[in-house]
C-alpha cells in the first residue's frame, strides 16, 4: 500500500507543478489544459524575394571584378532576381555587353560560349536593367559577358557563379 500511495503522491506533485507553470504564465494553458508555451499569433514567413543590381552600383561592365562582387554580395534565394544593367551599344560606347548562362562548371571556366545560352542580348540591359530570376533551388548558376568572342568573360572579368538556395524563414512573435 505505501508504494501506491507513494506513485500517486508523484503524480498529484507532477500534475500541481504543470498547473503552477501554467497559472504562473499566462497564456500558457489554452492548448488543452497541457502547459505549453502560448501560441504564435503569427507563424513563420517566408524572407520576400530580392532584386539584386549585379555589381551594386557599378552594373555590368569590363574589368569590375564579379566574383568578388557576387562572393560578398551572397547568399541568394530561389526567386531572387539578379538585375543586369548596362548601356545599349552606341557610337560611345565601344564595349556593348550581353548575358550568358553557362550548363557546367567547366565551360564556364573556358568562357566557351557554344556550349552556353544568351538570355540578354547588348540592348536588353538599357533603362531598368534585364531580370533573370533565380527559379530552382540548390542550382549553381555560371553567368558571363559573352562579347567579344569571350574576351569580356575571360579577360575582362565579367563573369560570376551564384548557388540558389531555399528561403530562408522569418518568425513572427
Amino acid at each position: 500500500m505505501a508504494m501506491k500511495f507513494g506513485g500517486a503522491m508523484v503524480l498529484v506533485v507532477i500534475a500541481s507543478v504543470m498547473m503552477g507553470a501554467s497559472m504562473a504564465n499566462p497564456g500558457w494553458n489554452d492548448n488543452n489544459g497541457y502547459a505549453l508555451p502560448p501560441k504564435q499569433s503569427n507563424g513563420p514567413t517566408e524572407v520576400p524575394p530580392k532584386k539584386i543590381i549585379v555589381g551594386g552600383s557599378e552594373n555590368w561592365h569590363f574589368g569590375f571584378d564579379y566574383s568578388t562582387w557576387a562572393h560578398k554580395s551572397g547568399p541568394f534565394y530561389v526567386n531572387d532576381t539578379l538585375v543586369f544593367k548596362y548601356d545599349q551599344p552606341s557610337d560611345n560606347n565601344t564595349h556593348p555587353h550581353s548575358v550568358y548562362v553557362f550548363p557546367s562548371f567547366w565551360s564556364y571556366m573556358r568562357c566557351d560560349l557554344e556550349r552556353a545560352t544568351m538570355v540578354a542580348n547588348v540592348s536588353d540591359g538599357a533603362g531598368d536593367g534585364f531580370e533573370f530570376t533565380l527559379s530552382q533551388k540548390w542550382k549553381l548558376y555560371f553567368f558571363a559577358c559573352g562579347q567579344s568572342g569571350g574576351f569580356h568573360c575571360s579577360t575582362g572579368k565579367m563573369r560570376f557563379s551564384v548557388v540558389s538556395l531555399p528561403r530562408p524563414w522569418k518568425w513572427h512573435g
